[in-house]
């Protein structure tokens, strides 16, 4: 019996190997699948792959673009900084609308219309469109101004404004990107949206430090350089996207028949979108402030808090990618009736993204200078990286389940729910205590980091005992 069993443990063990590879294969090709039906676990990991590729993808626009801007020096990477802080208002309102985008198609593929979805698919885009307009204008003839407000030096409103006007008057491309790739995404076919960002980076990456530093024929354009080379990069992914929903065979293919203006389903996206932008507003305002608490204490403080976020955000966007799987989940599942299913995707995806970020937190608090090394090698800008890098990490372990509560509530379209959770946890705690012990208690930056893991922790709390009430199940979208 013995010698039967070890001739089949590996033979057990290679057949897994072989599903698991046949698996993520199918993550990536984008073959169809039923995510209402047949088991959770191989529809979590068909979702969560291409999505977490897809996010890091995203995150690459950042990293690559410090990267080379770090080689001119603290103040353009602390230009981009301040920058990256104002431009969250513009991943508020993408991000929001893309929200409801997932809320509503994924609803509406749950209930086997693909023709309503479709539809759904168009007034989102069109209302992107319209709403990146409003920003784009005054973002552009007041870069300037946002800059002194921000508490940047003269030497940065003077010489790399430029920065700013092209990321605020191109903010159509990241509207659009976000939206059509939650059209993708909330259908099932998250494989499109991966492939969009790799497209989008690879030109990026390639224009990056032509632009930047003036490699071949480029002209030498420093930080604006990074600005305009984003900028076409997330430009023909769009163009590339917008292909594939107008021409293309995914599971949502919009015709001339939904061409049309919806007022119904215009005002339902408004609806949970507001609640999303509302959302992410408060939070993403919070760190607009955060930042501007932290350039009390100076540019290498604020390059080096920066860089640090930097890594922050390329650790947590593969996570978004996980709780963006759980948002589909839970939107295609309450449309397909199975309310006990989409609780069951939810905390099956909050565990895998816990082990995640607790393994990612704990490299970055042992090794927080090799990481930040990467990028510059100023010995002040990385003391203050490591501090923050090392304060900030320490929370990993509850933000990862955090991260797929709220999208749970946004994807069954309850986006009222995460709105006040991130009003008490980061309007009334986080930024008044950030100040307290920035400012009153004389702790300086690390007053700061230490009020993020708080508000981020306790933020996990809350969504987890008002998730377990399972109100959101009984939401519309």
């Amino acid at each position: 019996m013995s010698q039967y069993r070890l001739k089949q443990y590996p033979k057990k063990n290679f057949s897994r190997m072989k599903l698991l590879a046949a698996d993520l294969g199918q993550a990536i090709s984008g073959a169809e699948y039923d995510f209402t039906k047949g088991n959770l676990s191989r529809a979590v990991l068909l979702l969560s792959v291409p999505m977490v590729l897809e996010m890091i993808m995203e995150s690459v626009f950042a990293i690559v673009d410090i990267y080379f801007v770090s080689r001119l020096g603290a103040d353009a990477v602390a230009t981009v900084g301040i920058t990256e802080s104002v431009i969250t208002l513009v991943y508020t309102v993408a991000i929001g609308l893309s929200m409801a985008t997932t809320a509503m198609v994924s609803r509406r593929i749950g209930e086997g219309n693909r023709d309503a979805a479709s539809r759904t698919g168009f007034q989102a885009v069109a209302l992107a469109l319209l709403l990146s307009l409003v920003i784009a204008v005054p973002g552009v003839i007041y870069a300037e101004r946002i800059l002194e407000l921000m508490g940047a030096g003269q030497e940065i409103v003077e010489n790399y404004s430029g920065y700013m006007k092209w990321m605020l008057g191109g903010n159509t491309v990241i509207m659009l990107l976000f939206v059509i790739n939650a059209v993708f995404r909330s259908a099932g076919d998250a494989f499109l949206s991966m492939r969009v960002l790799w497209l989008g980076n690879l030109i990026n990456i390639v224009l990056d430090p032509c632009l930047i530093l003036g490699l071949g024929p480029f002209p030498e354009l420093g930080v604006t350089g990074a600005a305009i080379a984003t900028n076409i990069g997330r430009g023909i992914a769009v163009l590339f996207q917008i292909y594939i929903l107008f021409f293309g065979s995914s599971r949502i293919r919009i015709t001339k028949a939904h061409i049309t203006f919806r007022p119904r389903i215009l005002l339902k996206l408004l609806k949970i979108g507001a609640g999303g932008m509302g959302q992410f507003f408060i939070a993403t305002s919070s760190w607009i402030i955060m930042m501007r608490i932290v350039s009390e204490f100076g540019a290498s403080v604020v390059a080096g808090y920066t860089i640090a976020i930097r890594l922050v955000v390329f650790a947590l966007l593969p996570s978004s990618g996980i709780s963006n799987a759980a948002a589909t989940l839970v939107g295609q599942n309450l449309g397909a009736k199975q309310p006990q299913r989409a609780e069951q995707s939810v905390w099956l995806t909050g565990k895998v993204n816990t082990v995640i970020l607790t393994v990612i937190g704990v490299l970055f608090i042992a090794w927080p200078e090799s990481f930040l090394r990467f990028f510059i090698h100023d010995p002040e800008v990385i003391s203050a990286g490591v501090q923050s890098l090392r304060i900030i990490s320490a929370g990993f372990l509850f933000y990862g389940l955090g991260m797929v509560l709220v999208n749970s509530f946004n994807g069954a379209g309850d986006t009222a729910t995460p709105t006040w959770i991130n009003f008490i946890c980061f309007w009334i705690i986080e930024i008044p205590l950030a100040w307290l012990l920035a400012i009153v208690f004389g702790w300086n930056e690390k007053g700061v980091f230490y009020s993020i893991i708080i508000a981020e922790s306790l933020l996990t709390i809350i969504s987890f005992l008002i998730f377990r009430k399972g109100n959101w199940k009984l939401k519309s979208a």
